[in-house]
């Protein structure tokens, strides 16, 4: 590496959880500082499923990122929506997607889509409407494998939406698999797909070798090696179909270190770092701008950012926690060395 430092155009993250309330203030900071704007998940409690629960949401985060970031809002997809209104808040520009959550799937998904053909109607109407479909994308029957849900979810599900919607914009969100990114690659031009840091960078061992990690325990699940390399492959070709997102999901430490602990990680403070090494390992970072600040934008039809971030080559390790107010969270990468840092 002869050039110490790599200055790119400014990115978003399309896939982000923000939480809400004391949790959303502590994290807030964290992705602002990093992304002028970002696709903001809507699995509250109550979910985001009208315009002006949207709405309200946003100006919440809007007050604790700051000055400089925007929300991009997204809507929660239930058996009963109603495309019309979902139609109506793109329009308005409340909702920029919506989001299909299989009941039960993830954190925050019990008010999901239990089949796809109750939202058939509304999927008609954002395909009318130029809506995007952000999709989670794993079956949740008891006999599938957790670790084969997201191929059986294409076989099942995805391959029917491409199909039956062929002016839909997808985002098959956070993949995790060789089948998905060979899926992705093979779809439509309507059809792309969200890669996490931490999906580039572990395996399922990481869950499970030398005892059980809880802060590397995420949905969907990391897989075999194979599947890894399979992502980093994707993610680091240059192919306009795989953009930056982080899907960053803070927990508490004690709902993460439990008995039953929480799913998601928290990667939002050091994302960039994280999937500048990647690139670096790769021998891709001509690829890195396109994937982090260009491609997503893009893909929604929205404008590139106009303003720029550095980051330099100097090693700095990721501390163990980060603390707000009471809350104490454990990052990504704690404890280890990161050959990235952004320039201040």
């Amino acid at each position: 590496m002869t050039n110490p430092k790599l200055t790119i155009r400014r990115p978003d993250d399309w896939h982000v959880h923000l939480r809400d309330g004391a949790m959303l203030q502590a994290v807030a900071p964290y992705t602002a500082r990093q992304f002028t704007r970002a696709i903001v998940m809507p699995n509250l409690s109550p979910p985001v499923t009208t315009i002006d629960a949207a709405r309200a949401y946003r100006s919440r985060i809007e007050a604790a990122a700051g000055p400089g970031f925007t929300p991009l809002m997204v809507a929660y997809l239930t058996d009963g929506i109603d495309g019309a209104t979902l139609a109506e808040g793109h329009a308005a520009g409340v909702f920029t997607a919506a989001k299909l959550y299989p009941a039960h799937a993830t954190t925050g998904s019990a008010h999901g889509v239990t089949d796809v053909k109750h939202i058939h109607s509304a999927l008609a109407a954002m395909e009318q409407a130029g809506m995007p479909l952000l999709v989670h994308g794993e079956v949740t029957d008891p006999e599938i494998d957790v670790f084969d849900r997201e191929a059986v979810f294409i076989e099942r599900i995805m391959a029917g939406l491409v199909r039956d919607f062929p002016g839909l914009k997808i985002v098959f969100e956070h993949i995790t698999t060789e089948e998905a990114a060979q899926f992705v690659l093979a779809a439509p031009e309507n059809v792309a797909a969200t890669i996490t840091p931490q999906h580039l960078h572990i395996n399922r061992n990481a869950m499970l070798v030398g005892g059980i990690r809880p802060h590397a325990y995420c949905l969907p699940v990391a897989k075999r090696e194979k599947h890894r390399q399979a992502l980093r492959k994707a993610a680091t070709s240059g192919s306009a179909k795989f953009f930056l997102g982080t899907d960053s999901a803070p927990h508490r430490i004690e709902t993460k270190e439990a008995a039953c602990g929480c799913a998601g990680i928290f990667n939002a403070p050091f994302a960039l770092e994280s999937y500048a090494a990647v690139f670096e390992e790769e021998g891709a970072l001509e690829h890195f701008e396109a994937f982090a600040s260009e491609n997503g934008p893009r893909f929604y039809g929205l404008p590139l950012n106009e303003g720029t971030v550095t980051l330099e080559r100097a090693d700095h390790t990721v501390p163990d926690s980060c603390e707000a107010v009471d809350i104490v969270l454990v990052p990504f990468h704690a404890g280890e060395t990161l050959r990235w840092r952004i320039a201040s």
